[in-house]
């Protein structure tokens, strides 16, 4: 039950207790404030009693629950759940169909199944396709347990031949995430895609990108540089490595004890944190509800 939270949710372990704790002592905070408040104005235990309770804890319970995220670190997290809430019981929102996502990935797919669980059960964005270029790539048994269908594509049709433009049209793919994904992207679907492609580099551009800058080689340029901070970019994607608008930077310390190893150990930690959170962000601006 935890870990479908945790997935549904998109948070860790310490962040779900902390919802959790929220959940039970807004409840009761919502409960004591509706029972004090029906004590003063003096009205007798009865139907009518019990009716303006439910009305005052209704209406007291999103107060109650933001009051006591913020102390415990979860108003972000609340303030939207609130608001979600809201646009639900209000009736004013207008239902759209959810943005049908597509994450190009060629490994492992550990940035991927984050995006994956962050979007779990969204009514906005929906991950509909991972594309993959590896047959042997552990994110195709990722997308595979998510339920999530899967292209697996070829080389000679990626960049030459139709670029797979109908599949993707035919899914109803409206936004592109590149998830360590290897293959630069052909000018045809960025054309058909403006705006719609992101991309993460595991450095801070325009520095270390280019042709053949990926996994450990930016990691080993860093450190061969003497360079004392590394970090994330995530950008829109155009027609060449690495230099497209850049949309939003972490950074991380460089230490002497660092190895490329250590360093990406750094670096993945960056994009899990942020990377899932950017694209959500990103998609708010430019699909507004």
């Amino acid at each position: 039950m935890l870990e479908k939270l945790k997935k549904h949710w998109g948070v860790k372990s310490v962040d779900l207790v902390l919802i959790i704790t929220t959940f039970a002592l807004g409840g009761s905070l919502c409960g004591y404030a509706g029972r004090q408040l029906l004590l003063w104005t003096g009205l007798e235990r009865g139907l009518v009693w019990i009716v303006f309770y439910i009305i005052l804890i209704t209406l007291l319970w999103p107060v109650c629950v933001l009051l006591i995220s913020y102390p415990l670190g979860q108003f972000g997290f609340f303030r939207k759940y609130v608001a979600k809430i809201g646009r639900k019981v209000i009736g004013r929102h207008r239902r759209k169909s959810p943005v049908r996502m597509a994450i190009f990935a060629s490994g492992a797919g550990s940035n991927a199944e984050r995006i994956i669980n962050h979007f779990a059960g969204s009514e906005e964005v929906e991950v509909s396709l991972v594309v993959c270029n590896n047959p042997s790539a552990g994110v195709l048994g990722i997308a595979q347990k998510a339920g999530i269908p899967t292209l697996l594509i070829e080389k000679d049709i990626f960049l030459n031949g139709s670029h797979y433009l109908p599949e993707l049209q035919q899914a109803g793919i409206r936004f592109i995430v590149l998830a360590g994904f290897l293959w630069k992207i052909p000018q045809a679907l960025i054309s058909a895609y403006p705006q719609k492609i992101v991309n993460i580099h595991p450095a801070l551009l325009p520095k270390y990108g280019g042709k053949g800058m990926y996994g450990h080689f930016v990691h080993e340029a860093v450190i061969a540089a003497g360079e004392k901070e590394s970090g994330i970019t995530i950008h829109y994607v155009d027609e060449l490595y690495d230099h497209g608008q850049i949309i939003f930077q972490a950074k991380c310390p460089v230490t002497d004890k660092d190895t490329p190893d250590t360093l990406a150990h750094k670096i993945h930690e960056l994009e899990h944190a942020h990377y899932p959170g950017e694209i959500g962000s990103l998609l708010q601006k430019q699909n507004p509800r």
